[in-house]
């Protein structure tokens, strides 16, 4: 019984801390909101499929003593550049391609990554998901491997549905929205989400090089973030 509640606390904490990082606005958002004016909202829940296996390798990675690599400056750093072009990529992309969009039947589909791979990707080009899992994730890591697998287990069970919760009803928000949404409407949503991922791509370039000079702008998580967001100082 007392394992059973300390399993069940686990996974409360694990869904809440989630959680509140889910609710931040971040580019797995401004993503999520681009796929499921187009798709629908199974948008949501592939995404986070993506964002799951990702994170899944990354707990067994850190379980295995990972966390010191991923707390290398010079590692944090090549993520944060790579990761920041990858953004500014796909926001000059949905910039571009706003103006011919439509919501219409018989309009041309763009070339983008599928929802899954986009999770994968949007998530690993973030440095401050990286930071989190080496820190706030690693500390999580240690309370549950002392309740053995199952604690793993039911830790990134909370947390991953945490994120499930949030970005599905985002999604199915934005997919019901769909029927009064006009095409205008429709280019202006796409076009603010390519602003808001060039915003977090120069973001995330500026934090590579402040990390690499050890400046003062080098990343610091905040407790009550999850590993979608994280705070600079």
């Amino acid at each position: 019984m007392s394992e059973f509640l300390e399993l069940a606390g686990l996974f409360v904490t694990a869904f809440m801390v989630a959680l509140s990082g889910a609710l931040m606005p971040g580019p797995l958002l401004a993503v999520t909101i681009d796929e499921s004016a187009r798709r629908g909202a199974c948008a949501g829940p592939l995404l986070i499929l993506g964002h799951a296996v990702l994170e899944g390798a990354l707990v067994a990675g850190v379980a295995f003593g990972l966390a010191s690599f991923l707390k290398n400056p010079a590692v944090i750093s090549v993520i944060a550049f790579a990761g920041g072009a990858i953004l500014l990529w796909m926001g000059a992309d949905m910039i571009r391609a706003a103006p011919g969009l439509s919501l219409r039947a018989g309009t041309a589909p763009r070339r983008r990554l599928h929802p899954v791979a986009a999770g994968v990707v949007v998530s690993l080009s973030n440095p401050y998901w990286t930071i989190w899992w080496a820190t706030i994730g690693m500390s999580y890591l240690v309370i549950s491997l002392k309740l053995g697998l199952a604690g793993v287990l039911v830790f990134f069970a909370g947390h991953i549905l945490a994120d499930l919760a949030w970005y599905g009803l985002v999604s199915t928000g934005v997919a019901r929205g769909r029927r009064l949404m006009t095409d205008r409407l429709y280019r202006g949503i796409i076009a603010v989400c390519g602003v808001v991922l060039l915003a977090f791509g120069l973001w995330f370039v500026h934090t590579g090089a402040a990390t690499l000079a050890g400046g003062s702008g080098a990343v610091r998580p905040a407790a009550g973030i999850g590993a979608d967001e994280a705070q600079v100082d």
